[in-house]
């Protein structure tokens, strides 16, 4: 039997609000047109006298439900956060309405009245999450065992947790162990040093809470976050055994670029043109005579952007080549005393502290640097190389002979395949992926690199981007992936030095550890965190459509082999993309749902033409374009007092239905405005916002239905930098809504 709704409304006349509005007008809307029972203002709301008041009337009048009327809910949503089993919804009277329109102006107080009949709605409508808590397992994979793979290791089990961790090759210790000296990066920042790989290799094998397996390859990951099934193949044998893991760091690392792809910079047809890897282990192996390829040398040129930042083959910097390059001089420096030494670069990029470095190698004799980029190269006939450089800073063209010819060459990511251009949405899909029980499974999104080997519809690795990197939203979250509980470390995640490598991984290994706290919460993770909501779909009246399982950017929905979903809830980031996909409207979250959103929609007073006040519908993402308003609201910009916004969780959520309703009830236009999205997308749910748009053809189509004009529609992109914008984007839409003319659905 369900609970009865009773709801409190709680007005703050504080930070200008009760100067700019009729607090008493509003209290009437609730008390006697919403028929609230209890209603109250209060000149600081926030104050603890004022939450104790809530508290009070909470425990005195049973209120399951508390409407806040006062400032955004994205400030002090630790004040106004009561018993569990009270929803508390907040009315946005501060930036919305009181610090964006005139004081004591009509237009704003029916905007005021309008949000608090909204937000009263949605209460009634909606009802409190419960978490539900899984018990997770709580070790930690680590794929890979270079130093991004054994730093996170140690750092999982500091953190109380045991890890598993995998190596393909035969020994621990990745790139590290092919490496001569390091850079490190500690203080003075202008040594080199050991790699100290042997230390931290020893830290591992002889912690008790890593078992560690070489040669080893993962032959499936199946289930989801809290609760994996991981089979390994070692030396080339499928494991009887598999075991249980609840969240996998990868840390595969890196790759050197085919420095085969580099034939015009002369690598191949020349012995003495070599990579700096090459170098890297002539100095490793301690060789102690001075000859390289069996000649003796008086110069060594080193080539920075060795196919970097070149559209023909990586298009992007790989952060550390330049410092290794300059470490590698100071190796040339110690054992060639006598060498002269070029170093040409198309710009010299040593981050940080490095930048010490820099200035200590400039100082070295028989050290030259030149910008420039390599024209041609070729044999003098005696064993030595020329190089024609041009645009110097000089602006003159010059010619270099030299005995070596070092190639700094780029890092790839070990979850590219195949070539930088053929990586990416136009990829040639994997094999299909096959579920636990058997089912039938849907071809997988995009290749995969097979390293994970997952069992999910969409793919059996990580998804990538453009150039072959796993895709992360990289300034709010950076190791997050698109797979719930999988969490990409170190090289693997973007070109990085070993001290940030380092840092990274402890990163990524405590976002793992993180995850699992949170699913014993039963609560999700990033963005909306702490969120106990879950799907609920109704399925007796699903048509296996399979829209929510193909749309889900996060393969949190399987389907049967008749196409009916099957939730993995702990893959779930609670978006509700799914429920913007589903044409049935079945899906829903307690507090997030159809009809919610919907009853929010009719809550508005929309006048007829007569009185030729517009109203138009703002429909807006929580993570960019909604913060971006308060953002509006806090710099005092004024917008157009037409706007009535809704805030939504990802702009991919929105059902057609919605904006149906909008228009029957008589709204002139509507906005969606979302995340930017693209290769370097920034759309907190990866695919919300390109959704949207792409379900803008069933809008339009809806439009045509109705005989409405097309513009009435809008969808836009906002970063929360571009705040300033918004005011435009209203006012001008606000500008052409009254030059088509009102919606001729008013009123009907």
């Amino acid at each position: 039997m369900s609970v009865e709704t009773k709801v409190g409304v709680y007005l703050c006349s504080g930070c200008e609000i009760g100067e700019a509005v009729n607090i008493d007008e509003l209290g009437k809307i609730a008390s006697e047109e919403s028929k609230v029972p209890v209603c109250k203002n209060n000149s600081w709301l926030c104050s603890e006298a004022g939450v104790e008041e809530i508290k009070n009337d909470i425990k005195n009048e049973n209120l399951n439900r508390v409407v806040i009327g006062a400032c955004s809910h994205r400030f002090l949503a630790d004040v106004f956060n009561f018993d569990s089993d009270v929803l508390v919804e907040r009315v946005n009277l501060r930036e919305n309405v009181v610090w964006t329109h005139k004081p004591n102006d009509e237009d704003t107080q029916m905007l005021a009245s309008d949000y608090l009949r909204m937000g009263i709605a949605k209460a009634r409508n909606s009802e409190t999450p419960k978490p539900q808590p899984i018990d997770a397992n709580e070790t930690i994979l680590v794929v890979g065992g270079g130093v991004s793979g054994l730093t996170s290791a140690i750092a999982a089990t500091k953190a109380g947790n045991s890890v598993v961790l995998t190596e393909k090759e035969d020994k621990l210790g990745g790139w590290l162990n092919k490496f001569h000296k390091v850079n490190l990066g500690n203080s003075p920042f202008t040594e080199i040093e050991s790699t100290g790989i042997e230390e931290l290799i020893s830290e591992v094998e002889s912690n008790e809470k890593i078992k560690v397996y070489t040669s080893c390859l993962i032959e499936k990951i199946s289930g989801a976050p809290g609760d994996f099934t991981v089979m390994l193949k070692i030396n080339n044998e499928v494991q009887s055994e598999p075991f249980k893991v609840g969240a996998i760091v990868q840390a595969t690392g890196w790759k050197e670029y085919d420095p085969n792809n580099l034939g015009e910079l002369g690598y191949g047809k020349f012995d003495n043109v070599i990579t700096g890897i090459q170098l890297e282990e002539f100095f490793k192996s301690g060789k102690s005579n001075s000859a390289i390829n069996g000649k003796p040398v008086e110069s060594f040129t080193f080539i920075q952007c060795a196919g970097s930042r070149n559209e023909k083959h990586l298009p992007y910097c790989s952060s550390v080549c330049c410092s290794v390059s300059l470490k590698q001089a100071m190796y040339v420096r110690e054992k060639y005393p006598d060498a002269l030494i070029y170093i040409i670069y198309k710009d010299m990029r040593t981050p940080a502290q490095r930048e010490l470095f820099y200035k200590k190698v400039q100082e070295e004799d028989n050290i030259f640097f030149t910008k420039g980029e390599v024209t041609s190269i070729s044999g003098d006939g005696n064993g030595r190389v020329i190089l024609d450089v041009d645009d110097t800073l000089l602006g003159e063209k010059i010619q270099l002979t030299s005995d070596v010819v070092v190639l700094a060459t780029g890092m790839v990511p070990t979850t590219l395949v195949g070539d930088i251009e053929s990586n990416g949405e136009d990829s040639e899909p994997a094999e299909k992926a096959t579920l636990d029980d058997g089912k039938k499974e849907a071809e997988s999104a995009e290749a995969g690199a097979k390293i994970l080997n997952l069992t999910y519809r969409q793919g059996t690795d990580l998804p990538t981007l453009m150039y072959g990197f796993p895709d992360s939203h990289y300034i709010c979250f950076p190791y997050e992936t698109r797979r719930t509980g999988i969490y990409a470390a170190g090289c693997v995640r973007s070109p990085m030095d070993i001290t940030a490598t380092k840092n990274d991984s402890y990163g990524a290994s405590f976002k793992a550890v993180q995850l699992l706290h949170a699913i014993k919460n039963g609560v999700a993770v990033h963005p909306r965190a702490r969120d106990a909501s879950e799907i609920d779909i109704f399925i007796q009246r699903c048509t296996q459509c399979k829209r929510c399982t193909e749309e889900c950017p996060f393969g949190s929905l399987d389907e049967d082999d008749k196409g009916t979903p099957l939730p993995n809830p702990t893959r779930c980031r609670r978006c509700g993309i799914c429920l913007g996909s589903c044409p049935e409207r079945i899906i829903t979250f307690k507090d997030y749902s159809i009809q919610s959103v919907s009853t929010m929609i009719k809550a508005v007073e929309v006048p007829d033409e007569f009185e030729e006040k517009p109203r138009i519908l703002a429909i807006m993402c929580e993570n960019d374009a909604y913060p971006s308003l308060d953002l509006v609201g806090r710099y005092r910009m004024q917008f157009d007092p037409s706007i009535r916004v809704i805030p939504v969780r990802c702009l991919g959520s929105v059902n057609v239905v919605w904006i149906a309703d909008a228009l029957s009830r008589g709204f002139d236009g509507i906005l969606m405005i979302g995340c930017k999205h693209g290769d370097d997308y920034q759309c907190h749910f990866i695919k919300g916002s390109e959704l949207a748009e792409k379900r803008m053809e069933n809008v339009q189509d809806k439009l045509k239905q109705l005989v409405l004009e097309p513009e009435r529609v809008q969808i836009h992109t906002l970063a929360i930098d571009e705040y300033a914008k918004l005011p435009g984007i209203f006012n001008d839409f606000v500008e052409e809504i009254i030059e088509m003319g009102y919606n001729p659905y008013k009123g009907m």
